[in-house]
């Protein structure tokens, strides 16, 4: 007989590493833990689909003679068409003016690149209302150009009512999504096709029409399709500016309590977001197999005598999307102290505003986390569902989201009718994803052998949990952080249709003051919402200029440091 052969160390290293590789879910003592995870998902889930859900049995309620009267209306046909087409129109517009920049900021030799990358990001601060209420006091009747002119005769200025003022506004503080998105793949694009491309004799301009554009093309629909979801959404810029576009309109027929016929409307709305969310995730899925990797250099092109040029258009977009704006408030607040407006209570409305978006955030960040770790490490039939049920809710403009949650609130939850804590479920239904998305792709980031190492030291889910991967998924949770916060801050129809009475926040206090033609008392609270809204997003721009010379050393550093600590435990 002979003795069993011993196995090589290198055949041992090599058993373990597979075993410890193996997706969680086949681990033993892991189904209590993923079952009260599937449950909260399914819970969170669930709470997303709520209002959509509630508007169906609020228009099925209102008969099938409401419902045909709205569907047959000529009016109805013409709000569907003016929404249609504004939503085309704003993302043709931002597209194209949010790939160039990118491409100029990525791509050539224009001055000052990181700088200008920020301060082009910085009209995602900018609210849609309070974008056009600084056009509308600047370009509107008895607006301050309108005084300007008035000794020259002038006596009336083109209206900028309508849709060519809500498209302008909609494309210059939009854009950013369509920039931000080209340039991130710009960035990680290899640059291997378009040397190859240059070597065999295509022009630059053709290596640009032939090799570029078709790599971005994933990039610029999913950049085009977040503008298009946004301008379904706004209520501020098209209700100001005076278009009739369906989150008007469902604002008018719920302030005239005629809710069934708000209902059938709301549910038009739906229909045209759902179609939009089907498409941007069927971008998704095609971006995702034109990944590339961006770790070679990429020469610049020289712009030659064009530099300076290129540098002063861009400055230029920066400065109708973000100055001119912010000039306008500025004046507008000079004269409001000038005449007298009292501002004691911007206080009040600063700590109500960041009470409003601090629970937002943080109750949309802890229950992003089921949906993000089960999507990252259980690919099932139930997570393919889990994570479309999240986004309809961010499809939904808040008018919508609102008039379900009041509409169930009314009827089954009276205690929490106009709460803080119905206020809040609407920031978590409606900006759920944007905290779902950063923290599901740190987590996927997280190797599987850190958790499973934890596991066989003794630690249990909750403290593998809070020792290896909310550490290592910290970066997730601090862009998810930024990004709901910076969009609660901005929120306007949810909050004032759901606010708590006699709760008034920067974005309420903004649109009560201009609906009724009070600019200078508009000013002050309009500056302090952009400034508050300013912060998170110049943080957002700023991370990938910062991330590629500091990521992998941060890592390692986490990783080491996780060594060090699971070698102390023994």
């Amino acid at each position: 007989m002979y003795a069993p052969r011993r196995q090589s160390t290198r055949q041992t290293t090599r058993q373990t590493t597979r075993r410890l590789s193996r997706p969680l879910s086949r681990w033993p003592g892991r189904a209590p833990a993923r079952g009260l995870l599937t449950a909260a998902a399914v819970a969170v889930a669930a709470l997303a689909v709520l209002p959509a859900v509630y508007l169906v049995i609020r228009a099925a309620e209102g008969g099938q003679a409401t419902a045909w009267d709205v569907l047959g209306h000529a009016r109805t046909y013409e709000v569907l068409l003016n929404t249609a087409g504004l939503t085309a129109a704003v993302t043709v517009g931002a597209i194209a003016v949010g790939a160039p920049l990118a491409w100029l900021t990525v791509r050539t030799d224009v001055p000052a690149r990181g700088l200008l990358t920020v301060l082009l990001a910085l009209p995602l601060a900018l609210p849609s209302y309070v974008a056009a209420y600084a056009y509308v006091s600047l370009l509107g009747p008895r607006g301050l150009v309108q005084g300007w002119l008035e000794p020259l005769g002038v006596d009336r200025l083109p209206s900028i009512y309508g849709f060519w003022g809500a498209w302008a506004v909609l494309t210059v503080i939009s854009y950013p999504y369509v920039f931000l998105t080209v340039r991130a793949a710009l960035r990680r694009m290899d640059p291997s096709a378009e040397e190859a491309s240059r070597t065999l004799g295509q022009s630059a301009a053709g290596t640009f029409r032939r090799v570029l554009v078709p790599a971005l093309r994933p990039a610029l629909a999913a950049g085009g399709l977040l503008v298009a979801l946004y301008t379904l959404s706004d209520f501020g810029a098209v209700s100001m500016l005076r278009f009739d576009a369906f989150t008007r309109v469902i604002y008018v027929r719920y302030g005239l309590i005629d809710r069934s016929a708000a209902a059938v409307l709301a549910l038009l709305l739906v229909v045209l977001a759902v179609a939009v969310l089907i498409a941007e995730m069927r971008t998704r899925r095609a971006a995702a197999a034109h990944t590339h990797a961006g770790a070679r250099y990429v020469r610049t092109v020289p712009l030659g005598r064009w530099r300076w040029p290129a540098c002063a258009g861009a400055v230029a977009v920066f400065v109708l999307g973000a100055v001119l704006p912010v000039a306008v408030m500025v004046l507008w607040l000079v004269r409001g102290i000038r005449a007298g407006y009292a501002f004691g209570g911007l206080g009040e409305l600063v700590l109500n505003s960041m009470q409003a978006a601090g629970w937002g955030t943080a109750v949309a960040v802890v229950a992003a986390w089921p949906v993000a770790i089960l999507t990252a490490r259980h690919t099932t039939a139930l997570t393919r569902v889990l994570e479309p049920a999240t986004w309809i809710g961010y499809a939904l403009p808040g008018v919508v989201v609102a008039l379900g949650l009041v509409s169930f609130g009314a009827r089954h939850a009276p205690a929490l009718y106009q709460t803080m804590a119905t206020l809040v479920v609407a920031y978590v239904v409606m900006f759920l994803p944007l905290a779902v998305g950063p923290i599901a792709t740190s987590v996927r980031q997280v190797n599987p052998a850190w958790e499973h190492a934890s596991r066989t030291l003794g630690h249990g889910p909750r403290e593998t949990f809070r020792r290896v991967v909310l550490p290592l998924s910290r970066p997730g949770v601090t862009t998810a952080a930024a990004l709901v916060f910076l969009t609660v801050m901005k929120e306007l129809p949810a909050t004032l249709m759901l606010a708590p009475t006699g709760f008034s926040t920067l974005a309420t206090q903004v649109w009560s003051a201009t609906t009724d033609n009070f600019y200078g008392r508009a000013a002050a609270p309009a500056l302090t919402l952009v400034l508050l809204a300013s912060l998170p997003a110049a943080a957002l721009a700023l991370r990938d200029e910062i991330r590629p010379g500091r990521s992998g050393t941060a890592a390692g550093d986490r990783a080491t440091g996780l060594r060090r600590s699971v070698r102390g435990t023994r």
